[in-house]
């Protein structure tokens, strides 16, 4: 039976124990439970160092002592703490560091439900199994590492990740891994009030947005990393999906891993991956509720509600929801949103696991083809400036169902298996400005009208394991993937009208703009199976040597026609492509807080249609290699990465040289830079990350003039540095502030290297107040981005360019409980 006792403050009481009852907690993976070392986590909590003089004894006493000194809650299920032994502290201590000591050797580790209260749960699931069964555990030596708390912890203030998943498809710590992987964790996103990938992912190295639908609007951002572009693709949790339009509710971090990714991944472009990871449901009750309001009548409600639906936590539930209403500083804009994601989780056993999660947007959003180009120029108009009509905008509704399982057969061998659906029905209503414009400002203004549908299917098989041989430990990832992706679209594209860019526009006769006939009636198929495998092998637990590789049977078709769809299908052809891309790394860890790492990847990029003969192009390929350094300072609370890497994507299409009318797959550009990334804590209370990136980018072959030319939407210099600062002081306890830089050099619009955007350089601050009212914590936030007003574009395409933000303010409330 468990009891729950609540004790005051009062020195007149004798000290209690608070229980709450729990059930036990989901396993999480074992990095989730290293032994923390919460200094730094305390601070941010608003927590001082305090004298201790706890000695050893048993658990739950050390426990009663504990809470007398600090007045915090601690909750366990009755008999967790049954027969464990303390080894007690002594010494000024945050209470978290001094609760972290009193739990060393029992099996147990926290974290926290409240910003002082907490709850204890048991160690990792492959030590609880190994125990169960009998076996001996061996541990390879532990050290202390600044993550205290559970990594799915809505309290989590870290800025560290010491793992991520992205980069291996297995545990495997990223001080271990001769990959270059970054992590923005939750903390730096709620830090920084993104709600956007592009609000993310300018926390990473090498990475830039080049396409937008506008402003506040965010939409189907794509990005370029290490120069080149990745398209219209992301990946959710390390399954790929179609879109780019993430909404942030139920997010809990993004992962990028820079370089080829074929060798897990399949056919992707050569510059990396974005990959969301969502959140978990929990087997402690939280809620949170925020309201956000700021410029151009922006307002984003959140509401987040998870927890456990059986007594002992075999089954638990997520409840993730936004709603966004939105305008923007480009005239005639809008954005109406909303998410809904539900999630369910559950453990039958230790050893088992189901997991089923859904996802529902809908949302009406202005297409904006931004501003056009002038000669070698963006067209010196007002960046408000939209040459679209009032009341068009593109509607889009997207359902996602992922469901997936895993089993531990015992502490080495894991299965998980998964399957993940989507479909997308969506509306085009689109104005933009054709081609360039004239000296003296006439343009012509073209539409884009019609809808399609999509929908995609992909299920996946891994088998993870770990066994050793001749003194070598080996991690072992075997894998098969089968991917389906459908697009139906009936569309027209036409003349609207001619214009002058710096006149008041004419109206558009929707109605006849918007009806048939559909010209471009169009499908297109991508569907492949994969097979893949991965060894991990470490040598004197200093040396580990990566290898592996897939094998991927790839096909793609596609049919259109000026007539219907019926008469596409009629013309749908399709064709197959073979290609097997390997990678191998090799990382050497000469002291724990350094690691020195290589290696060669090969990779399968994109289709490039047929030639006239009907004969398939061969398909663009890469390679790369990369060496670098990796570090971890002040006991793993501040990581970094410095890599040099040279790519190269072949097979690029360019003009035949025997036939100018023809095209042929020679074409070739190269990148190589150098990449810095660091994030962490540098103190108690001051968090960072920053970035910087130089990337030299090339058209190394090409037969159409661009020879020689830089890579468009590539500066070669970039950088960023965000720093937060919490107060620990009594009388600003629970204040954070923080400021950030994000600057950028001279980019290219087009291949030709025709018109340029100028460097850039970019100030957001922000301010929050963190404080409690009963078990509820409250917390109020400003955010103010591009404090300078700087003015600068994201570039899209020759034809036309996206303004970035200008100076705009965002305040939250969060409630959280």
């Amino acid at each position: 039976m468990t009891r729950t006792t609540n004790r005051h403050s009062s020195k007149a009481f004798s000290p209690t124990l608070t229980r709450l009852a729990i059930g036990l907690a989901l396993a999480l993976p074992p990095f989730a439970f290293t032994a923390p070392a919460p200094a730094a986590e305390s601070a941010a909590l608003g927590e001082q160092a305090i004298s201790f003089s706890i000695p050893a004894q048993p658990l739950e006493d050390a426990l009663n002592e504990f809470i007398a000194v600090t007045d915090w809650q601690v909750g366990f299920a009755a008999g967790l703490a049954k027969d464990a032994r303390s080894p007690g502290v002594s010494g000024r201590h945050p209470p978290a560091e001094a609760l972290r000591k009193l739990l060393a050797g029992t099996g147990l580790v926290y974290r926290h439900t409240g910003a002082r209260a907490v709850t204890l749960k048991r160690a990792p699931e492959p030590i609880r199994l190994a125990a169960a069964e009998g076996n001996e555990v061996r541990l390879a030596p532990v050290t202390v590492k600044d993550t205290a708390m559970d990594e799915n912890d809505p309290y989590d203030p870290s800025y560290t990740r010491t793992n991520a998943a992205t980069a291996t498809k297995t545990d495997t710590p990223i001080m271990e891994n001769p990959m270059s992987i970054q992590v923005v964790p939750q903390a730096v996103l709620k830090d920084q009030q993104a709600f956007r990938l592009q609000d993310a992912v300018k926390n990473v190295s090498g990475v830039q947005q080049y396409s937008t639908n506008g402003g506040t609007l965010g939409g189907n951002d794509t990005f370029v990393v290490r120069g080149f572009e990745l398209g219209n693709i992301r990946y959710r949790n390390g399954i790929r999906i179609a879109g780019n339009n993430a909404d942030f509710a139920n997010l809990d971090r993004i992962e990028v891993l820079k370089g080829p990714a074929s060798g897990l991944y399949g056919r992707i472009e050569p510059g990396g991956l974005i990959n969301v990871v969502t959140k978990k449901p929990l087997t402690e009750p939280y809620y949170s509720l925020e309201q956000r309001f700021g410029s151009y009548d922006y307002y984003r409600t959140e509401a987040n509600a998870t927890g456990p639906l059986t007594q002992d936590g075999s089954l638990a539930y997520r409840l993730d929801l936004s709603y966004l209403d939105t305008k923007s500083f480009r005239d005639l804009f809008v954005n109406d949103r909303i998410f809904v994601a539900p999630a369910i989780s559950w453990k039958p056993s230790d050893s088992t696991e189901f997991n089923l999660s859904v996802e529902y947007l809908h949302e009406d959003r202005t297409y904006d083809a931004g501003i056009p180009v002038i000669g070698n120029r963006i067209a010196p108009v007002p960046i408000s400036r939209s040459f679209t009509q009032k009341g068009l905008a593109d509607n889009n509704a997207y359902w996602l169902i992922d469901f997936n399982w895993s089993h531990h057969f015992n502490e080495n061998w894991k299965l998980r298996n998964g399957v993940l659906a989507t479909e997308v029905t969506s509306t085009f209503e689109e104005v933009y400005v054709e081609d360039r414009v004239a000296p003296n400002g006439d343009a012509t203004r073209g539409a884009w009208f019609g809808g399609g549908d999509n929908d995609l299917q992909t299920v996946y098989l891994d088998l993870t394991g770990k066994f050793e041989t001749f003194g070598i430990r080996h991690k072992l990832l075997i894998g098969a993937d089968y991917y389906h992706y459908r697009d139906h679209k009936q569309a027209t594209s036409r003349f609207v009208d001619n214009i002058n860019i710096f006149k008041p526009l004419p109206k558009i006769d929707l109605e006849s703009a918007k009806g048939p006939p559909y010209l471009w009636n169009s499908i297109q198929t991508n569907e492949w199976y994969g097979v893949y495998f991965q060894d991990e092998m470490t040598l004197w637990d200093k040396l580990h040597i990566m290898g592996g590789g897939r094998y991927d049977i790839a096909t793609f078709g596609s049919g259109s026609s000026d007539q219907n769809l019926a008469q596409a299908r009629s013309n749908f052809t399709d064709f197959e492509e073979n290609y097997f891309s390997p990678r191998v790394g090799i990382l050497y860890q000469p002291w724990e807080w350094l690691s020195l790492y290589g290696h060669f990847v090969e990779s399968f990029g994109a289709n490039n249609g047929q030639q006239i003969s009907g004969k398939p192009f061969d398909p663009q390929t890469s390679t790369e290699f990369e060496g670098g350094i990796k570090t971890s300072f002040f006991d793993g609370r501040l990581i970094g990465t410095l890599a040099y890497y040279h790519l190269t994507k072949q097979n690029v299409l360019t003009p035949d040289p025997n036939n100018r009318n023809l095209l042929a797959a020679i074409g070739e550009a190269r990148s190589r830079g150098v990449e810095l990334d660091i994030s962490g804590r540098l103190t108690d209370g001051l968090s960072m990350i920053g970035t910087y990136a130089y990337t030299d980018t090339e058209v190394t072959k090409d037969n159409s003039g661009n020879q020689g030319n830089r890579l468009p939407h590539v500066p070669l210099h970039s950088g960023s540095f965000w720093l937060k600062y919490d107060f620990q002081q009594d009388v600003l306890n629970g204040l954070s502030i923080g400021a950030g830089v994000y600057a950028a050099g001279r980019r290219y619009g087009d291949a030709a290297n025709s018109f340029s955007d100028g460097a850039y350089a970019r100030l957001d601050l922000m301010a929050a107040y963190r404080f409690n009212v009963g078990p509820t914590r409250l917390t109020a936030q400003v955010n103010i981005h591009n404090v300078t007003d700087t003015e600068y574009f994201i570039q899209r395409a020759a034809w036309s360019n996206n303004p970035a933000e200008p100076l705009m303010v965002f305040g939250s409330l969060r409630l959280e409980l």
